[in-house]
């Protein structure tokens, strides 16, 4: 601004020297006031350019601040690169899904597998048990053990023509085995074959088993009430009847001793009679004489 004040009062000074060289004041004068509006008309314009400059300067500035300070953003606020981190930690969950499933798949595998094998391990089982079962069986082999008792030591069933039988109750014979005669039978009074023996005896009187041996059957009829029958081995079968309270079931194995039940009240066939115990002794179905191997 010192620099335009000074060139106008040089400009001043020469106009005011102007008449030196043959014009008038008025001239001077006009001239004066056409530069100076010349000077004010540069000034003008020189500031609105000043103040353009300015503007675009301020305007720069600013825009290089909002540059800087997108460049200090974070970088996640972008779109992710799908090629990026954010696309291998995708990939990376993908493949471990995918992992996880195929070990689900073979566990399932490995778990059926497994029940398979378990099904044919108990198939396998079971068809040795049977076996065992029937060999047993075939063998005449049992457990000795007490009444109700299914399973202990295995000990061979064995019962010949030199082995003999426990009475199952302490009594009187009331009717004797008799097959190759008639024998008198009280309450039905008539002679009739006899199978087996009736040994007298006192209601709930302790029936014992008469040898070792595997309960096969229990059952109940009109003439010998409830009974129990006993294999003894070798084809060998005993029968107690008129029975109460039986103690074991069937396919349990017994002693010699074990007790079987109580003596009942006496059926209608056996009511002259009284209380008793029907025993009956068979080989190879046939009957026996009891008497001939009792103790």
């Amino acid at each position: 601004m010192q620099r335009w004040k000074k060139t106008e009062k040089n400009l001043e000074q020469i106009l005011y020297n102007y008449p030196r060289f043959g014009k008038n004041s008025t001239e001077v004068i006009n001239v004066k006031n056409k530069m100076r509006q010349m000077f004010k008309d540069k000034l003008v314009l020189v500031m609105l350019v000043l103040g353009l400059l300015t503007i675009v300067a301020a305007a720069g500035v600013v825009t290089i601040q909002r540059g800087n300070g997108l460049e200090e953003e974070n970088p996640y606020l972008s779109m992710e690169d799908r090629n990026g981190p954010a696309a291998e930690e995708t990939g990376g969950e993908d493949r471990l899904a995918g992992a996880s499933e195929q070990e689900r798949e073979v566990q399932d595998s490995s778990a059926a597998e497994t029940a398979e094998e378990g099904k044919t391990n108990l198939a396998a089982g079971e068809a040795e048990t049977e076996a065992v079962s029937e060999t047993e069986e075939g063998e005449n082999t049992a457990a000795q053990a007490g009444a109700g008792n299914s399973a202990a030591s295995a000990v061979a069933l064995r019962f010949g023509e030199s082995a003999s039988l426990g009475w199952p109750v302490q009594g009187e014979v009331l009717i004797g085995y008799s097959m190759d005669t008639t024998t008198y039978f009280p309450t039905l009074e008539q002679y009739k074959c006899s199978p087996g023996m009736v040994v007298q005896s006192e209601v709930s009187t302790p029936v014992n088993a008469p040898a070792a041996a595997r309960v096969a059957e229990i059952g109940s009829n009109e003439e010998l009430g409830s009974y129990v029958v006993l294999e003894l081995g070798d084809d060998y079968a005993v029968t107690c009847g008129q029975l109460k309270e039986i103690s074991v079931a069937v396919n349990d194995y017994v002693e010699k001793g074990t007790l079987l039940g109580y003596v009942a009240e006496p059926t209608k066939y056996y009511s002259v009679e009284g209380p008793n115990v029907y025993l009956e002794l068979t080989h190879g179905g046939s009957p026996v004489d009891p008497l001939d191997y009792l103790e």
